[in-house]
């Protein structure tokens, strides 16, 4: 099993910047990839950006440029560096990060408790 804890989630004015952390912990052999994924109120969960372990990244078209995901993989801890923000960024920010189990040789994907980011205008 892995738990992934998020923090850094809050309030902030149109323009201004937050940091969203995502630390992984318990049992398994590595953190594959990792990514962050946003769901505002009424809407579907979308991916905002991902990161694999050799540091390849990927981000929605919504934020590139302004949204910067990195990882520290001693730590199994992938960053997620919001500036800019829209007020249309405001969401429930969730971690995702697959694991290799090696007892059951697969890799399994889990999912943070989320974190609130609000963007005010």
């Amino acid at each position: 099993q892995v738990q992934l804890v998020e923090s850094g989630g809050g309030l902030v004015q149109a323009g201004g910047s937050l940091g969203l952390s995502c630390a992984a912990s318990g049992r398994f052999f590595s953190i594959n990839a990792m990514g962050w994924y946003r769901q505002a109120p009424g809407k579907q969960r979308e991916l905002v950006a991902t990161i694999t372990r050799t540091g390849t990244t990927h981000y929605a078209d919504s934020v590139e440029g302004r949204f910067t995901i990195s990882r520290d993989n001693a730590k199994n801890t992938a960053f997620l560096q919001m500036n800019s923000l829209k007020p249309e960024d405001t969401a429930v920010y969730y971690c995702n990060a697959y694991a290799y189990d090696l007892g059951s040789r697969m890799v399994v994907p889990y999912w943070g408790q989320g974190t609130q980011v609000t963007v005010s205008s």
